[in-house]
């Protein structure tokens, strides 16, 4: 990276205490991001999703996050109070969420909750926070921002509650996107549209973007960079056009495991798990 990175992790730990004793999700992560899109990839359970939401300070009230450093855009994540953390949560860190049906509230319109987070972050109007809302669901392709402003999640389809959270978390103007699995419920299409546009809004913002996915496919034919983990540790980072050229096990296991329509096989490979891998 010629410039300063917009975000700094090192040496990233979350350990979760539960009846059973203490659960490492994240282990001694470390890694930079500039105005660019990095993935984050690895089998369910791997660390991907409490490495993001350790970033915004979102873990649960079980977990305990340390690092050596975690810094973005000059702030000390660590140390900041948890009032600034708030400021900075929305307007500068956004964080797509899986599943809009279970982070839309179901008694507000869309538009109104678009609509809020603008007021939150911005010294608006209503009328001007409504504006600026139908402004943003044109601007995520939506055909109808008038009669689409007035629905309630329930009445919308996954595709467009999708397109509503991108336009509620982008509404703030962030420098730095979080998505989590943001197309894993969408069909093949509308998967490649909310790619496009996150494309759009990382090129034509200068935005910092953390795609967390497991379909390597995905993150190798989108991203710039990938971030693969296991166990809550990185196993290797690459450049996403030299994913096929990976050196890790891993990664060139995860690989073998992915169907190929164009070669014929019976059996598929099972990934063969080193427990070495928890110690390197």
């Amino acid at each position: 990276m010629t410039e300063a990175p917009l975000l700094t992790v090192e040496d990233l730990n979350v350990v979760f205490q539960t009846a059973r004793g203490p659960v490492h999700a994240v282990r001694g992560v470390s890694f930079e991001l500039g105005r660019e899109r990095l993935g984050i990839v690895g089998e369910s359970g791997s660390g991907k999703s409490q490495t993001g939401r350790a970033i915004l300070r979102l873990s649960a009230a079980n977990g305990r996050v340390s690092a050596k450093r975690m810094e973005f855009d000059g702030i000390d994540l660590m140390t900041t109070s948890e009032k600034q953390m708030r400021d900075i949560r929305g307007a500068r860190i956004s964080m797509i969420m899986q599943d809009p049906r279970y982070s839309l509230n179901p008694v507000m319109t869309v538009g109104e909750q678009i609509a809020e987070a603008y007021l939150i972050h911005a010294d608006a109007t209503r009328a001007e926070a409504r504006e600026r809302a139908l402004e943003m669901l044109a601007t995520v392709q939506i055909r109808d921002p008038e009669t689409v402003y007035n629905l309630y999640p329930h009445q919308v389809s996954g595709g467009m509650g999708q397109r509503v959270m991108i336009a509620m978390m982008l509404i703030p103007e962030p420098d730095l996107m979080i998505a989590d699995e943001p197309t894993s419920a969408l069909d093949v299409t509308v998967q490649m549209q909310v790619l496009a546009l996150l494309d759009d809004m990382v090129r034509e913002r200068g935005m910092g973007l953390i795609l967390i996915s497991h379909d390597l496919n995905l993150v190798a034919s989108f991203c710039d960079r990938v971030l693969v983990m296991y166990g809550g540790r990185v196993m290797e980072v690459l450049e996403a056009g030299q994913l096929q050229k990976a050196q890790h096990a891993y990664t060139r296991g995860l690989l073998n495991c992915i169907p190929e329509l164009d070669h014929h096989q019976d059996v598929l490979p099972v990934l063969e798990r080193d427990p070495a891998w928890l110690t390197e």
